[in-house]
C-alpha cells in the first residue's frame, strides 16, 4: 500500500505541475483552456470551473491541457442548419442550440444563412416567420449539442492567434515547471534534512556493519586514509568506493587523541557487474535556509546535466532501448526506494521530474519539444508551416510513441516478474 500511494504521489505531481506549466503560461497569454486533464483515456471525474473543466481520467500515462484552437474544436455553423437561441435582455446570443429537441424556455428558432462565432461574433437568418434577423453573440456563449456546452472562442483566445513567442512559452513552460518541481523538491530536503557537510566527520555508524565492527565512532573526523590526507567527505567516500574487499587503514580524529584503524569494505554488487566499496557511514548535515536554496540549484542543475548526459548517450546507441522503463518500472523502482526512507523517496522524485522535463523537451513529433521545433521553423519562415501538415506529423509521432511505451512496458514486464 505504501508502494501505491507513493507512486500515485509521485506521477500524479509530476504530471500535475508539468500540465499546470502549460496551464498558467496559456491563461496569461490569453488563451482559452478547454480542459485540464491528469491522465488518458475514460473520464472517472469532472469539474467545470470558468470556461474549463478539470478531469481526472483512468490511465495513469500522463496528462493534457486542451487549449481553444488546437483541434477542430470550433464550431462552424453553415447555410441552412436550424438552431435555437436564448438571448439575454440586451438581446445578444448567450447560448446556440444545435440540436431542435430542447428544454429551455424562450427560445428563439432560427434557419441559419450566415454567421461568425470568431471574429465579430454574429448570426444571421431566418426566423419562424420568415423574417432575416441578425443576432450580435456574446464572447462567452455556451453551443449545446445533445447535451453538452462548451463556450466559443473568438479568434483572440485561440492558441494559434498567438504570436510565436506566447506559443512557444505556453508549450516551454510544462517541462520548465518539472525543474521548478525538482528545485522545490531538493530545497525541501536541504530545509527538513539539512546539507551535506563537506567534512569528513561521521555522523553515524550503522550497527553490524563494517564500520561499526572495525571501532568507528560517531563524532570521527577521518584525517588518512593509507596514509594520504583527507579533506573532504568526498575524498573519504572515493577511497571507500574504490576499495572493495580491500583492508585500508583509517586515522581518525577523537577528543582522546587519533586513533588507526584498520577495515576491509564491503563489496557491493550492482545490476551492470560493477562492484563498489561500502562500510555503513553517514555524514553530518548542516541546516541553514540560504544554503538549503544554494543546494536546490545545484541539485537541479546537476540532476539535468546527469540525465542529458544518459539521454544523450540513449540517442546516440550507447545505450539500447532496454535501459528505458515505463510505469511498470518505475512503479517498481518506487517499491525499493520507499524501503528507504521519504528523503529517498523525495530525491526519486525530483530525479523523476527533470528526467520528465527533459525527455519532453527532445525534439520529436507529439512532444513538447517537437512542438517548439515547428515554432523555431514558423520563427524563421515568417509563415507557420500548413496545419494539417503538422497535425499529421504529431499523429505518426503519437503513434510511434505509443508502440515505444508498448515495448518498454513489456520490456519491463519481463525484467520484474519474469
Amino acid at each position: 500500500m505504501q508502494t501505491v500511494i507513493a507512486f500515485i504521489l509521485i506521477f500524479g505531481s509530476l504530471v500535475f505541475f508539468h500540465e499546470l506549466g502549460h496551464f498558467l503560461l496559456a491563461k496569461r497569454a490569453g488563451i482559452m483552456v478547454r480542459e485540464f486533464a491528469i491522465g488518458m483515456g475514460p473520464k472517472i471525474f469532472g469539474m467545470t470551473k470558468g470556461e474549463t473543466i478539470y478531469t481526472l481520467r483512468l490511465l495513469p500515462i500522463g496528462g493534457y491541457v486542451r487549449m481553444a484552437g488546437e483541434d477542430t474544436d470550433t464550431v462552424e455553423l453553415q447555410p441552412g442548419y436550424r438552431v435555437a437561441l436564448i438571448t439575454n435582455e440586451d438581446n445578444i446570443v448567450e447560448k446556440i442550440i444545435l440540436n431542435q429537441k430542447t428544454h429551455y424556455q424562450n427560445v428563439i428558432f432560427l434557419e441559419v444563412e450566415r454567421a461568425d462565432l470568431e471574429r465579430e461574433l454574429w448570426i444571421e437568418g431566418y426566423d419562424e416567420d420568415d423574417q432575416f434577423v441578425r443576432y450580435n453573440v456574446s464572447r462567452t456563449a455556451l453551443v449545446v449539442e445533445n447535451g453538452m456546452e462548451q463556450m466559443i472562442a473568438p479568434l483572440d483566445r485561440q492558441f494559434n492567434s498567438k504570436s510565436v513567442g506566447a506559443r512557444a512559452m505556453a508549450i516551454f513552460a510544462g517541462p520548465l515547471f518539472n525543474f521548478i518541481l525538482a528545485f522545490f523538491i531538493f530545497l525541501i530536503i536541504g530545509l527538513i534534512q539539512g546539507i551535506p557537510s563537506e567534512e569528513p566527520i561521521i555522523a553515524e555508524v550503522i550497527d553490524n556493519n563494517v564500520a561499526s565492527n572495525a571501532g568507528i565512532m560517531e563524532g570521527d573526523k577521518v584525517v588518512r586514509v593509507n596514509g594520504q590526507a583527507i579533506s573532504t567527505w568526498e575524498q573519504l567516500s572515493e577511497q571507500i568506493y574504490d576499495n572493495p574487499n580491500k583492508a585500508i587503514t583509517f586515522e581518525v580524529e577523537r577528543e582522546t587523541g587519533n586513533e588507526i584503524i584498520e577495515l576491509t569494505p564491503k563489496q557491493v554488487v550492482q545490476e551492470d557487474g560493477t562492484t563498489y566499496g561500502q562500510i555503513g557511514v553517514m555524514r553530518t548535515m548542516e541546516k541553514n535556509p540560504l544554503q538549503a536554496v544554494v543546494y536546490g540549484v545545484e541539485e537541479t542543475y546537476n540532476m539535468i546535466v546527469l540525465i542529458g548526459t544518459l539521454v544523450g548517450k540513449l540517442v546516440t546507441g550507447q545505450f539500447s532501448i532496454d535501459a528505458l522503463s515505463g510505469p511498470v518500472g518505475i512503479y517498481k523502482t518506487t517499491e525499493t526506494v520507499v524501503t528507504f526512507g521519504l528523503y529517498n523517496v523525495l530525491y526519486f522524485a525530483a530525479m523523476l521530474s527533470v528526467n520528465l522535463g527533459i525527455m519532453n523537451l527532445l525534439p520529436l513529433p507529439a512532444l513538447d519539444g517537437g512542438r517548439l521545433l515547428f515554432f523555431a521553423v514558423e520563427a524563421v519562415r515568417g509563415k507557420p508551416i500548413d496545419r494539417q501538415k503538422e497535425g499529421m506529423v504529431h499523429f505518426v509521432g503519437i503513434l510511434l510513441l505509443m508502440i515505444l511505451m508498448v515495448v518498454v512496458t513489456w520490456n519491463d514486464i519481463q525484467r520484474f516478474f519474469f
